[in-house]
């Protein structure tokens, strides 16, 4: 398996492994988008049978991360304006949250769009694919340049965001193993605390398990408030990269985030990605198939963007994705196991919780 690996160490980076395989046939479409039928992870979270009562119209959901194609056109009327935290010469933010930054080049910097298609991709518009939460809004925030970048631009950005209207903030992103004790012992509690600071101000923080394959959620997921989430395949068993979504406040569940390569690309996760630059295997001109805890974390999102359209508060919404997420091996629903922590989230059931 070829993999696009974004992973940091001390600094915080982007957590990201693209399947460069294959495409196999997929399940039949259930909306006009090309790509729909390849959308395995909308339907093991039941996303389309939560549309009915919201499609998170209303809702504000802030991908911090590389920055996002501000010109995919899966993603037309869909994006906020939003802000750049990374190379910026002296006043910050200086930027509109595009992925190329202020120097204009792409660098490696697909991540963060694939992350918001997956959130809130245009359902039905006969191209691509279709998010999550089709109704809800994007505001894209970039921190990371070459899929890494430093504590304090993703504790700025998650500020800013917070300060701009988002309800939920999606951390696709973590630190190496080990990246915790920094926290714990004081050196950096930069990206804690700023996550804290969002929560006061009423916006849900999810944030990436990590994907080597360790027993604890990787930071900021595991020291902060944020939900932990940690990624399945297709076929609702734990990834084997993932991270279990262990933390000491149990606050964490799972979700697609494709089998790393070893089931072909349709066993990973398609959505956006900058415009013509799909990868050459799995890539078809604007989209592609990724795996990570970065693909899970963006559908735990938008399932938080679906009840946030429903006018639920903070601990309302946390509430009901936890309490609805269900073990695939117990089948029992808001009981936490270190595998797959509360379970993974149902759309559905959430939204009627």
């Amino acid at each position: 398996m070829n993999r696009k690996s974004l992973v940091g160490a001390a600094t915080s980076a982007a957590l990201a492994v693209a399947a460069l395989v294959a495409v196999a046939p997929g399940a039949q479409a259930a909306t006009n988008d090309p790509f729909r039928d390849k959308q395995w992870g909308l339907d093991q979270i039941n996303a389309e049978a939560a549309w009915p009562v919201s499609t998170g119209k209303g809702a504000v959901v802030a991908v911090v991360d590389t920055g996002v194609d501000l010109r995919q056109p899966d993603l037309a009327g869909q994006l906020l304006p939003g802000a750049t935290f990374t190379g910026c010469a002296d006043v910050r933010p200086c930027g509109n949250g595009d992925y190329r930054g202020p120097d204009g080049k792409n660098d490696g910097d697909e991540h963060g769009t694939h992350v918001a298609g997956i959130v809130a991709a245009a359902a039905n518009n006969g191209i691509g694919v279709a998010g999550v939460a089709p109704g809800a809004k994007i505001l894209p925030v970039k921190v990371l340049e070459a899929g890494s970048g430093s504590s304090q631009d993703i504790a700025d950005g998650i500020r800013w965001a917070a300060d701009h209207g988002a309800d939920v903030i999606n951390l696709s992103l973590g630190t190496a193993p080990g990246g915790q004790l920094l926290t714990i012992l004081g050196v950096d509690t930069l990206m804690r605390d700023a996550i804290a600071y969002a929560r006061q101000q009423g916006a849900l923080t999810v944030a990436a398990a990590g994907n080597s394959s360790t027993p604890l959620c990787s930071d900021p997921a595991f020291t902060s408030v944020a939900l932990c989430v940690g990624a399945t395949d297709s076929a609702r068993v734990h990834s084997y990269y993932s991270e279990l979504p262990i933390k000491l406040d149990l606050k964490s569940v799972s979700a697609p985030g494709g089998s790393g390569g070893l089931t072909g690309c349709d066993g990973d996760v398609w959505s956006t990605v900058p415009v013509g630059t799909g990868s050459s295997t799995c890539g078809a001109g604007s989209y592609d198939s990724y795996a990570g805890t970065s693909m899970a974390t963006p559908h735990v999102a938008g399932v938080a963007a679906l009840l946030y359209g429903q006018g639920r508060s903070m601990r309302e919404v946390e509430s009901a994705i936890l309490y609805t997420s269900r073990d695939p091996l117990l089948g029992l629903v808001g009981v936490w196991t270190p595998l797959y922590g509360y379970g993974i989230v149902d759309a559905a059931a959430a939204v009627a919780y």
